[in-house]
């Protein structure tokens, strides 16, 4: 009589996180930013996809003390330190592309223009490599600057897993009470959002590695400008958002508003809902 064999149990579903729990609120409550609310939840589903294998970078957790930063006052990490498997690179990097294309923020020629990139051998390494090391300053202005921002923004996306793994692991054991610079103390990258916390004290959020640092609640925070008469601020219709912009540079970079909400900052759900004040900054003629 063959053995009865109990059935397997089956494979719990993934819970959704917060970030998409509330992007797809946000695409109920405002149908006119459901195409961009979907883009990032494909975004952060396929992001968390490959965050979940990325290894802790254990070899600098113990350097991560107080000691640092310093007087060198530079990023703490060092390309070579992040805890890259390239298999995995170059598939977010072919999926990011191909998430970009379905909502249309990406064309055609660009889409192959990547894919061919990401299959092509080692050849994507070394623009990766420079895209992590390069400062704003050191962006190119030629006349195919549109390729090189769509490029960018692919790399930046798909790099997102492995940089913020390592923020997890590090950035709260960096002694910031020193730091000072308007760019991440943990990778080098610019702000992308802020967050005003309860004591009216200002995080810059990092567009890289969604780590988060205090910073100069007035001053700008991509060229200094501490003059608060060259800052025009204005805020989003409920209050929970607010704009920066800086008459000196024309760069603007907006906030959530932790006195007036219940959460944290979530750099994809805030970046989605503040799109309105991305339109009423540009027409009056500042950039991101």
């Amino acid at each position: 009589m063959p053995l009865h064999r109990p059935a397997r149990p089956g494979r719990s579903p993934r819970v959704d996180s917060q970030e998409i729990v509330e992007l797809r609120n946000l695409r109920l409550a405002r149908p006119e930013l459901a195409p961009a609310a979907d883009m990032q939840i494909e975004l952060l589903q396929a992001q968390r996809r490959v965050q979940a294998r990325v290894p802790l970078p254990t070899a600098l957790v113990g350097a991560a003390g107080p000691g640092w930063p310093g007087t060198a006052m530079r990023p703490f990490l060092r390309f070579e330190d992040i805890p890259l498997d390239w298999t995995d690179v170059r598939l977010m990097v072919r999926q990011t592309a191909d998430i970009l294309l379905r909502f249309e923020a990406l064309d055609q020629p660009g889409h192959a223009r990547i894919q061919s990139l990401a299959h092509e051998g080692h050849g994507l390494e070394p623009i990766v490599v420079r895209w992590y090391n390069a400062r704003p300053a050191d962006q190119p202005a030629a006349a195919d600057g549109a390729d090189v921002d769509l490029l960018d923004q692919v790399i930046l996306l798909a790099m997102r897993p492995f940089l913020a793994r390592c923020a997890e692991a590090l950035l709260s054991r960096l002694d910031l009470s020193a730091w000072s610079r308007p760019v991440c103390p943990l990778c080098g990258g610019e702000p992308e959002l802020a967050f005003v916390n309860p004591a009216a004290e200002r995080l810059l959020v990092c567009g890289r590695c969604t780590g988060s640092w205090r910073f100069d609640p007035l001053a700008c925070p991509f060229c200094g400008n501490p003059d608060r008469s060259l800052i025009t601020s204005f805020a989003s219709v409920d209050g929970c958002y607010r704009l920066y912009a800086c008459d000196a540079c024309r760069r603007y970079l907006k906030a959530y508003d932790g006195r007036r909400g219940d959460r944290r900052v979530m750099l994809a759900l805030d970046s989605v809902a503040t799109l309105p004040l991305d339109a009423a900054a540009m027409q009056r003629g500042y950039r991101a």
